[in-house]
């Protein structure tokens, strides 16, 4: 078994996947060694085999790339439950079909405007297609791994379309919708992600609450709510037989473990069956298997058969970080209460399995990258008796009772109130204590964090326990080599249209413009601030807004919210947040820090908006870089008369590459040896422009497009090449054009 999750594991960490000859012999070998004493190789093979066999049928169902960009006219049934957004739909089509063209059997899409959706229906969509991709980044979100995760193959912008049939067996949707129009204090969203797992209603804010205190778990149905609500069953099955109020003739302990179980499959189906359902369905049913045998239940033997078991089922679970956070969650608890020689008081019981996670936890999500709450402990004291004990059992019974009149509606206000009290607690600390973005930890200082964790969370009098304590701490306060004398590290971040890049020297930061804004959509506070925490920047030196266009200068607040900044400086004062305090841009205006000089330089003639960007130019160790904003073919004219029109080894292309900028005379005069194009792929605005692309070539530049290749990492003043994300090998990524 252990061999088994061992293979099915081994998928996620591999940066291809093998041939088919490959498969094929590590498949014979495997029925080869099963009849020996070597079978646990043969599991692993199996499961390796049996993995990556499931994989590459996921990566043959993607969007043929001839397709990638068309517009085509499909046909397909609405799945899962369609999200409402403000400016639009999201939704998920299966069983698509198009004339003349083999799609994907799950397709992602998006409508701007278009009417409701419900879960069930047919439509006919003019889409635009693209094939699964998203920003890469060195320490962001994955999407094309999430997107792989969910088997969905293609992605899409639909045009237009028509209903065909009605919604057929959505009694899922059917039932969200009931809550949602329940006068539920307004946490009506809040419910419908308790029982049905759905939180795309919750709004922005609630999220970060959540993150913020470590309580996501409790909104997003997990092992927590299918075991109480199996236990709830069974206790009350038992405690009838015990008062005898249950018929003799019906023996209650089958009828307690069996009822118990429905009741875990039942509300399993009403959340969707995600990852963590599955392995609490599993656990919850080995346990009643063998109470109903009257056996003795090993520790880790159940843990492991939920493994497999989700694994077998959908071996890209592994993709998924809730997963990995689920299963480390259990595993946590399983080993603090097992092997005791006593058993804990009450209140042992309660407040110390919320430090044992927190502490078992924190070497996983510090590995996938994620925010640590440092409330979480204290929040869950609270949280996990109060959304147990009273919100879970009173949404549940509220939805089982909308069918009668008043009464339904009246358990679920009693359901939003208590869960609206307890968001307001959250709140409140919350606003104390912010989810942590720990820097980006080495893998061996990792280890050593890791290490430290299991031996905090082995029983007290085992030798050297306490040593776990400066081991774990090693992650939070890892030696850091700095930036050379003389260098600056640049990383410019994938956000897609827009823009925002990193400049680190020795002892200084500077962040030259801070990513677009679009509606709920933030990248400031999704990709920069977070890429500049993991960096271990605590302060920014200076702010640069090359202009006060949103996909310059839309994430520039949610950075000042998360960091201080000593300086902001905008080539446009106007159109920016009041409390940055912006100053502005000086022609001429020259520094140094850490042995790197700094000269700013802006068009006098612009009046506003792209010509009025304020660039930067940066030399390091005789290596030049050129940050120009969204110029246009005038003010690059206007610039070659100033200091700055000499060769330069790097040049962040003007306006994303469009064809109203990068002129040839400008181009000719600074000769780039490498171009930064920073933009979202197949955006609206066609850029690069191919004819701009050309005279990039044409001149023998080195192009970096961030839609191609992601974020890319350079050292200006050590004259190497750059470090760009896709180079870093993943399965489900594309390789590099």
């Amino acid at each position: 078994m252990f061999a088994l999750a061992l293979g099915l594991l081994a998928l996620r960490f591999l940066p291809a996947l093998p041939s088919f000859g490959w498969l094929l012999a590590m498949l014979l070998l495997a029925l080869m060694l099963l009849p020996f004493r070597t079978s646990p190789l043969a599991f692993f093979l199996l499961g390796l085999s049996w993995a990556c066999i499931s994989a590459q049928w996921a990566l043959d169902d993607r969007l043929r790339p001839a397709l990638d960009g068309q517009t085509r006219w499909v046909e397909g049934r609405v799945v899962g439950l369609p999200q409402q957004t403000a400016t639009g739909v999201r939704f998920e089509l299966a069983d698509s079909r198009s004339r003349n063209a083999r799609l994907p059997k799950r397709i992602r899409l998006s409508w701007h405007g278009g009417p409701p959706v419900r879960s069930g229906e047919r439509w006919r969509l003019a889409v635009t297609f693209k094939r699964p991709s998203g920003l890469l980044n060195f320490h962001g979100f994955d999407h094309e791994a999430w997107l792989l995760a969910q088997r969905i193959g293609a992605t899409g912008s639909v045009k237009d379309g028509d209903r065909l049939t009605p919604a057929r067996n959505a009694w899922r949707d059917t039932v969200r919708q009931r809550l949602l129009a329940v006068d539920a204090r307004g946490r009506e969203a809040g419910l419908a992600a308790l029982v049905l797992g759905d939180g795309s209603g919750l709004a922005a804010e609630d999220w970060r609450v959540l993150q913020d205190t470590g309580t996501v778990h409790l909104l997003v149905i997990s092992g927590q709510h299918i075991g109480l609500l199996a236990g709830l069953i069974y206790a009350l099955i038992a405690g009838l037989a015990r008062y005898g109020c249950w018929p003799r003739t019906w023996p209650w302990l089958p009828w307690a473990c069996g009822l118990a179980f429905a009741a875990a499959l039942g509300y399993g189906l009403l959340a969707g069956f995600g990852v963590p359902v599955q392995r609490a369905c599993v656990m919850v049913g080995l346990v009643l298997l063998w109470r109903l045998r009257f056996r003795h239940l090993g520790i880790w033997w159940p843990l492991l058969l939920a493994m497999n078991g989700v694994l077998v089922l959908e071996p890209l679970a592994s993709l998924q970080p809730g997963f990995w956070l689920s299963f480390a969650a259990v595993a946590v608890l399983v080993l603090s209460f097992g092997g005791r020689l006593g058993p804990w008081s009450v209140w042992q019981a309660w407040t110390r399995p919320q430090w044992l996670i927190a502490i078992g936890l924190f070497p996983v999500l510090l590995v996938l990258g994620l925010p640590i709450s440092l409330s979480a402990p204290v929040a869950n004291l609270f949280a996990v008796p109060w959304i147990s004990l009273v919100v879970l059992p009173l949404a549940l019974l509220g939805t089982a009772l909308l069918a009668v009149p008043f009464v339904g509606e009246g358990v679920l206000w009693l359901a939003g109130g208590a869960l609206d009290g307890l968001f307001s607690g959250l709140a409140l600390l919350a606003g104390q204590l912010p989810a942590w973005i720990p820097a980006e930890v080495p893998l061996g200082y990792w280890l050593v964090s890791l290490a430290g964790a299991v031996l905090l969370l082995l029983p007290k009098g085992v030798p050297f326990r306490l040593l776990g304590w400066p081991m774990l701490l090693l992650a939070v306060f890892p030696p850091r080599e700095p930036v050379p004398y003389g260098r600056v590290e640049v990383v410019q971040l994938d956000v897609g249209q827009g823009q925002a890049l990193i400049l680190r020297t020795r002892h200084h930061t500077l962040l030259y413009d801070a990513g677009p804004r679009s509606g709920e959509t933030d990248l400031g506070a999704r990709v920069v601030l977070p890429s500049l925490k993991k960096l271990g920047v605590g302060s920014l030196d200076m702010m640069l807004l090359s202009h006060a266009d949103a996909d310059h200068a839309g994430g520039a607040a949610a950075v000042a919210r998360g960091l201080p900044i000593k300086r902001v400086v905008g080539g446009e004062t106007r159109g920016l947040p009041a409390f940055l305090d912006t100053q502005a841009c000086i022609s001429g205006e020259r520094w140094e820090w850490d042995g790197v000089s700094f000269e700013l330089w802006q068009w006098p003639e612009a009046i506003s908006g792209n010509p009025k960007s304020c660039v930067l130019q940066v030399q390091a160790n005789g290596e030049r870089l050129l940050l120009t904003g969204d110029i246009d073919r005038a003010a690059e004219q206007a610039l070659l008369s100033s200091s700055l029109a000499v060769t330069t080894d790097w040049l962040q292309a003007p306006h994303h590459g469009s064809r109203s900028s990068s002129s040839r005379p400008f181009l000719q005069r600074l000769a780039p040896q490498s171009v930064l194009i920073s933009r979202g792929r197949g955006n609206a605005f066609g850029h690069p422009h191919p004819q701009v692309v050309e005279r990039y070539r044409a001149l023998g530049s080195q192009v970096y497009d961030s839609a191609e290749q992601g974020a890319v990492r350079l050292q200006l003043g050590a004259f190497l090449p750059p470090v760009v994300a896709r180079s870093q090998r993943r399965f489900w990524r594309e390789p590099l054009p």
